[in-house]
C-alpha cells in the first residue's frame, strides 16, 4: 500500500531546499507519495521576526547551510535575486514584495495539478543556483522540466488569485495544526519530522508502517 507524507516547504528557506533531492529520491526509490503543501515564509507570515530574533542566528544559518550543502554534495548558490526583499544589515523586511506572491501562486497550482513535487525540485534548483533566476528562460525552463507551461499558469492565477492565497493559507493552517510552525516540516500519519535532519526519523518510521521499495 502506498504511504503518504505531506510537506510542508517554502520557496524562501535554504533547509527546503537541501530536503527537496532527498525526498524526490526516495520517491522515486520507495512506494511512496510525497504531497506538497506550499506555505509562505516566515518573512511573509511574521515579517518583524528577524528583527526580533537574535542576529547570532541569521548568522549561524548563512554559516550552516553552505557547510550543509557541501557535505550533501548539493550544488547551491546565493538565491539571485532573494525571493522575498529584505536588508540583510538591519534585518527589515520590506513593505513591497515583488517575487515571493507569484512563487507561492505557482507552487499551489502546481500542486493542485499533481505536479508539486516536480515543481519545487526544479524550481528550487534554479533559485538556489547563484544565477539570476528571474531573467531569460530559466523559470520557464525548470517549470517545463517540471511537466507544465508557465505562461499558462500565470494565466489562470491572474484570473483568479485569491483562489490560490486561500490554498495557501489553508496549507498554513494545516501546518500548525500538524504541530509546528517550521519548514520543510514532513507529517506523516499526524506525526510531525521537522527539519532536513529528520528525513532518516522519517524514513526509519514509515519503514514500521510497512514502506516498500517500488518494483
Amino acid at each position: 500500500m502506498t504511504l503518504s507524507v505531506d510537506l510542508y516547504w517554502s520557496f524562501r528557506s535554504p533547509y527546503s531546499y537541501l530536503a527537496t533531492p532527498r525526498l524526490a529520491a526516495l520517491a522515486r526509490e520507495f512506494d511512496m507519495e510525497i504531497n506538497v503543501k506550499i506555505v509562505a515564509p516566515l518573512a511573509v507570515r511574521d515579517p518583524d521576526f528577524f528583527e526580533r530574533s537574535d542576529p547570532r542566528w541569521l548568522h549561524y544559518t548563512i554559516t550552516d547551510v553552505p557547510r550543509l550543502a557541501e557535505m550533501l554534495q548539493i550544488p547551491m548558490g546565493p538565491p539571485t535575486p532573494d525571493p522575498i526583499v529584505q536588508d540583510i544589515a538591519t534585518r527589515k523586511i520590506a513593505a513591497d514584495q515583488p517575487y515571493i506572491f507569484r512563487l507561492l501562486r505557482l507552487g499551489a497550482l502546481a500542486c493542485e495539478r499533481g505536479k508539486g513535487l516536480s515543481f519545487i525540485y526544479e524550481v528550487s534548483r534554479v533559485i538556489w543556483s547563484g544565477t539570476p533566476w528571474n531573467e531569460g528562460s530559466g523559470l520557464e525552463d525548470a517549470v517545463a522540466r517540471a511537466g507544465l507551461d508557465l505562461a499558462e499558469m500565470d494565466a489562470a492565477i491572474e484570473a483568479d488569485p485569491a483562489r490560490f492565497d486561500a490554498m495557501i493559507e489553508q496549507n498554513e493552517k494545516d501546518q500548525q495544526e500538524a504541530g509546528h510552525w517550521g519548514v520543510p516540516l514532513m507529517v506523516f500519519k499526524g506525526e510531525p519530522f521537522f527539519g532536513q535532519d529528520r528525513i532518516d526519523a522519517l524514513l526509519w518510521r514509515m519503514n514500521q508502517h510497512g514502506l516498500t521499495k517500488r518494483t
